[in-house]
């Protein structure tokens, strides 16, 4: 491959309400595949009882953040370190965030400690070592790394949220937040004159999308699970969309990963 290097990029995994299947199937991708470096770009974690969804109900008032943290740090940030020791960084989503933000808007009086309730310091970076990256982070030229809740608009169809936004921000960007997978292209040149591609790409989700009770009953969301895979070169960046399929696998240059064992009467066999 060269000085091309290989990027993973994973979003929405909304803990503890993720797909175990799928994320135990790309965890296990990543220790196999070995990229030049992970990141997971937002909403790492869900955080429920601090969100507007929960003001003034009974969730308002349990206490499940530092469990969920726990939960993160045991099945997320652990797994992924057992199989995978390079490059990793997190960027901060708006379910993140809910812990500080909810200290800081509902409790002024002690917002000198919100960093304390910073997601970073919950999940322990520093002790996985674990990156907090900004937003608009350069993955490679002319390429960026948002969350997405960072510019308003958003779009039904995949990959069209991620143009609007590197319309705007004049880069190709990667993001998450909408839970669609899908990349958008647009080239703009004049007669004779040089061509100058723009591409936005949303890379999924690995939520489990039956425990989104914002939902509401009956509802129906438009996401697609999946991640981003990014070949970086030293003048460009080569986005793929990585689909995971409803049993957990996904098709990565040739090969499927975390596929279901079936007998030969073409049931599926028991986990061992």
């Amino acid at each position: 491959m060269g000085l091309t290097k290989r990027i993973v990029v994973i979003s929405d995994t909304q803990m503890p309400y993720e797909d175990k299947r799928a994320m135990r199937n790309v965890i296990q991708f990543i220790g196999d595949y070995q990229p030049d470096a992970v990141y997971q770009i937002g909403d790492l974690m869900d955080y429920p009882t601090p969100s507007r969804w929960n003001k003034g109900t009974r969730g308002e008032y349990e206490q499940l953040v530092i469990k969920h943290s726990d939960y993160g740090k045991r099945y997320f940030f652990g797994p992924m370190r057992s199989v995978y020791s390079g490059e990793f960084g997190v960027l901060e989503g708006n379910h993140d965030l809910r812990p500080r933000q909810y200290l800081e808007d509902q409790a002024p009086a002690l917002a000198e400690f919100s960093q304390a309730f910073h997601f970073s310091r919950l999940l322990d970076f520093d002790g996985f070592g674990v990156k907090l990256i900004p937003p608009f982070h350069k993955v490679g030229p002319d390429t960026v790394l948002i969350h997405g809740h960072e510019i308003k608009g958003m779009s039904q169809i995949a990959g069209t949220s991620a143009y609007n936004h590197a319309a705007k921000a004049g880069a190709n960007v990667i993001m998450g937040h909408t839970h669609r997978l899908g990349i958008r292209r647009h080239t703009s040149q004049y007669i004779g004159g040089k061509a100058t591609r723009r591409w936005g790409f949303e890379v999924g989700n690995l939520m489990d999308v039956r425990k989104a009770q914002y939902l509401g009953a009956g509802g129906v969301a438009n996401w697609q699970q999946g991640f981003g895979l990014l070949y970086v070169g030293k003048y460009d960046v080569s986005p793929h969309a990585i689909d995971i399929f409803t049993d957990g696998s996904f098709v990565v240059e040739g090969e499927r990963y975390g596929a279901l064992k079936r007998a030969s009467d073409g049931k599926f066999k028991a986990a061992a």
